[in-house]
């Protein structure tokens, strides 16, 4: 009898962490976002004040590290493509080969990234930029972004929101498209240190204690 019980407990346990972790999985979404979904409490992260030809492989600005993984080319400071809707140099340039990914490890957890960029096109380009989101080396979500003319070179701004916080931006561009691009004025929206349960989770976790514990009376012979 008290070797049912404990399997009963046991099952219990895993039924509720089950039940929650399916839940947070169900919500977990991503969508694309505007500048202005980026409110109080969000960062903006410039280039303002760095020299041009500044490597950026390695280069930490307002606590963001960023690296650039690249057989043959490389990402600097520089002025180009000069001022568009989305860009004010100096920013961020590809030199040479654009077909590598320029990483961002941020300073803290965030639900919110996104930021101004621009190819070298000056047509509409499908899935001119793709931003990754991880969450240390687990994937978050995905989503690419379609560029227009802002206002001569094509581009605009990439932003996306995240139901699982993130930690890790990961960014490639449309390089058949394009051989280089820009990118500048990084948005960030850091998440809180506390995080309040959403209404699906508390009802999870409101039925399943009375459920441990009606196992645990029925352990215990009460």
């Amino acid at each position: 009898m008290r070797g049912r019980r404990s399997m009963l407990w046991i099952s219990a346990m895993m039924l509720l962490a089950g039940m929650v972790l399916s839940a947070s999985n169900a919500r977990a979404s991503t969508a694309s976002v505007g500048i202005g979904a980026f409110g109080a409490g969000s960062t903006l992260t410039t280039f303002a004040g760095l020299a041009d030809g500044t490597e950026v492989n390695g280069l930490t600005v307002n606590g963001i590290l960023f690296n650039y993984s690249l057989g043959n080319g490389q990402v600097t400071i520089d002025g180009g493509p000069g001022t568009t809707n989305n860009i004010v140099p100096p920013n961020i340039v590809s030199v040479g080969n654009n077909t590598g990914v320029l990483s961002m490890t941020l300073p803290s957890s965030g639900d919110m990234f996104g930021y101004g960029y621009a190819v070298l096109n000056t047509v509409a380009v499908t899935a001119a930029t793709t931003i990754s989101l991880f969450s240390g080396a687990t994937p978050v979500g995905s989503l690419s972004y379609n560029g227009v003319p802002d206002p001569v070179f094509t581009g605009g701004f990439a932003g996306i929101q995240s139901t699982i916080p993130f930690d890790t931006v990961r960014v490639t561009f449309n390089s058949a498209a394009a051989p280089a691009f820009a990118l500048d004025n990084i948005r960030t929206h850091p998440v809180g240190p506390t995080t309040v349960p959403e209404p699906p989770t508390m009802l999870l976790i409101a039925t399943g204690i009375p459920l441990l514990l009606f196992f645990r009376r029925t352990r215990k012979g009460v």
